[in-house]
């Protein structure tokens, strides 16, 4: 055996460590970036209109909502011209922020290992994890499930979002402590719109999330459907094809990758 093509992201736990010195192994992480970009873009929408809220409301006192909200614009707000916080600046990231350039969101983003010429040209500011937290009523999880990232955001991180702020993740659940998100969502103080959760996912049944107001929740389908598993089978099939005439592959992952990638 020389090479092993994985049709997807996620190799590190996949294999052991001495492996990725002695094989090539290559991941298939394009197809998935923009279905995952879209997952956001969608979950910033919903937010930012507070859909969610609004079509509860209307089941319940339909003459009276429409009143409150379309004749005064009250409760619900554009993404347009707004300021996102961004945690993770990766290949997911970076999608989100191309494809949501003509709202002109402005990005502040906290990444430590990101090369700054990648936002070259974009509408993004680099800034400190507690900048980043304080400044977001709108906040994307991105970032990478590492042993460093776990449970990064903590009670502690969480209680510096305004009042009324939307965690949104669509990276890996690990990044946030599930239990400390649940009471702030209890409390109405936060919103959450979360495809992937940690340490359970799904969420079990009778959790919290699954039915408390302000909390959106999605069974893991960010990376897309029948289609993106054919794109993912077809890049894989591309790099083997690379490999096996001589050509460099793309996508090889390295161990000095690895503490770095979920």
């Amino acid at each position: 055996m020389q090479i092993i093509a994985h049709c997807g992201g996620e190799v590190k736990k996949r294999f052991d460590r001495p492996l990725f010195r002695k094989l090539v192994i290559v991941n298939t992480p394009e197809p998935m970036a923009k279905p995952t970009a879209e997952m956001g873009a969608a979950f910033l929408l919903y937010a930012a209109r507070n859909i969610d809220h609004y079509r509860a409301a209307l089941r319940k006192r339909s003459n009276q909502i429409y009143k409150d909200v379309h004749l005064t614009g009250g409760g619900t707000e554009s993404l347009l011209g707004r300021e996102v916080g961004m945690i993770g600046f990766g290949r997911i990231g970076r999608t989100l922020v191309e494809m949501l350039r003509g709202f002109d969101v402005r990005w502040r983003v906290y990444d430590p290992f990101a090369l700054r010429e990648l936002a070259a040209g974009l509408p993004v500011k680099f800034d400190s994890l507690n900048s980043v937290l304080k400044r977001s009523s709108l906040l994307m999880v991105t970032a990478a499930a590492t042993e460093k990232t776990r449970n990064l955001l903590n009670r502690e991180r969480l209680g510096l979002l305004p009042n009324g702020a939307t965690v949104i993740n669509i990276a890996r659940g690990s990044l946030i402590d599930l239990a400390a998100l649940t009471q702030e969502v209890k409390s109405g103080r936060l919103r959450c719109a979360l495809d992937v959760t940690d340490p359970e996912e799904p969420l079990p049944v009778g959790h919290p999330l699954r039915t408390l107001p302000g909390a959106i929740v999605t069974p893991h389908l960010g990376g897309g459907g029948q289609r993106t598993r054919g794109e993912m089978a077809d890049a894989a099939m591309d790099e083997l094809c690379r490999f096996f005439s001589g050509k460099p592959v793309e996508h090889r992952v390295t161990t000095s990758m690895l503490s770095r990638m979920t």
